[in-house]
């Protein structure tokens, strides 16, 4: 399904899209990273926290432990700041787990619940498919959010990416 060169560079796609992302909230005005809008998290920095802990989730299943979450709206961490200084925790942790791994190791059985209690069962390649695109998903989300500031978002698609300079993979 995924092989270890596609799971490394995801996963430095997923910290650049990140950084891209948080860069240009740090631009907006400060009162626009919490106010209330007609979406699912309620707030830019709602969405931010959801993709994290969906993100430690998921690093929680990869690593064969309990996650202790009982909600994805959670905001563990309300100043922008503190949120991104986790979120590159995680990313640091994405990138390092991603290089470690092999094509064997990606075709793992990985079983987990839910959030809902359900049990489940996927890949480890499948789970990590799905962290990268659910941080793309809900980016989009706090990229539509910016045209109600209004402001312009960043670029963060993937061809954008495989075209920087800075990209270590391309």
């Amino acid at each position: 399904m995924i092989n270890t060169r596609t799971a490394l560079m995801l996963s430095q796609y997923k910290a650049w899209a990140d950084r891209l992302m948080f860069d240009a909230v740090a631009k907006l005005p400060e009162v626009e990273w919490d106010r209330p809008r007609q979406t699912l998290f309620k707030t830019i920095v709602g969405t931010l926290n959801h993709n994290y802990v969906v993100d430690r989730i998921w690093q929680a299943h990869l690593e064969g432990r309990e996650h202790g979450f009982n909600a994805r709206n959670l905001v563990l961490h309300p100043k922008l700041s503190d949120l991104w200084q986790a979120q590159q925790t995680m990313n640091d942790w994405v990138i390092d787990w991603s290089a470690k791994q092999s094509d064997l190791t990606l075709d793992e059985a990985v079983p987990f619940k839910f959030i809902s209690g359900e049990q489940a069962v996927m890949s480890r390649g499948a789970i990590f498919l799905h962290m990268v695109n659910h941080a793309s998903y809900h980016r989009g989300w706090v990229a539509e959010m910016f045209f109600q500031v209004p402001a312009k978002p960043p670029t963060t698609d993937l061809p954008v990416f495989m075209g920087t300079l800075d990209n270590p993979v391309r």
